[in-house]
């Protein structure tokens, strides 16, 4: 035996199946994580997977997800380049041995921040861009259409000022939790006032 495998690599390896309310659990979690990750639009086994390593007291390999979840590889692979991208999991090294191993990230509000400033805050932007545009053409464009028209465009703009005034509420919100979200201890926040 190589005097630098890891002793608990075999135990790895043969995972020994979880009492029922364990698998219980383990099953409602990642079910309940893939159908979060869906509603948010990413892929359901990127839930899983997550899921999968927030629950596994070890480091798993891509060969340890693609069993645990039963997809393939190619979807394990590509799930778990995204979850690494958005710092949702990492990479580990496991002593005595050469295959990748990952692990979730625990601290949730580093998620949070993850995700809110790198797709949805950015999505916010690009909403608020496009209605400042839409309502710019229509007063540009409101002059020379007759009057039904007019009447038609700013109505338009009304409706669409109010879209807009969401999505800068939308924006504060966002900058809000990932400016102070770190320093929040949520087992304390008990009501959010919004004056």
């Amino acid at each position: 035996m190589d005097d630098d495998r890891d002793p608990n690599l075999d135990e790895r390896a043969e995972q020994r199946p979880l009492a029922p309310v364990l698998a219980t659990a383990n099953e409602s979690m990642l079910d309940g994580l893939g159908q979060l990750s869906d509603y948010f639009g990413y892929n359901r086994v990127m839930g899983k997977m997550y899921g999968a390593l927030l629950l596994s007291p070890n480091p798993m390999s891509l060969d340890d997800l693609m069993n645990h979840l039963d997809v393939s590889k190619a979807s394990v692979s590509m799930n778990m380049r995204t979850l690494e991208n958005m710092g949702i999991a990492r990479e580990v090294w496991v002593r005595g041995d050469r295959r990748k191993y990952y692990e979730a990230e625990p601290d949730f509000w580093k998620i949070l921040t993850n995700v809110l400033g790198s797709r949805e805050l950015r999505e916010v932007n690009q909403a608020l861009d496009v209605l400042e545009i839409s309502i710019g053409k229509l007063n540009d464009a409101s002059p020379a259409m007759s009057g039904e028209d007019q009447e038609l465009a700013k109505y338009y703009v009304e409706r669409i000022d109010q879209v807009k005034s969401f999505f800068r509420f939308a924006k504060l919100v966002l900058t809000s939790i990932l400016e102070r979200g770190g320093k929040l201890n949520m087992d304390k926040v008990t009501r959010i006032d919004i004056e």
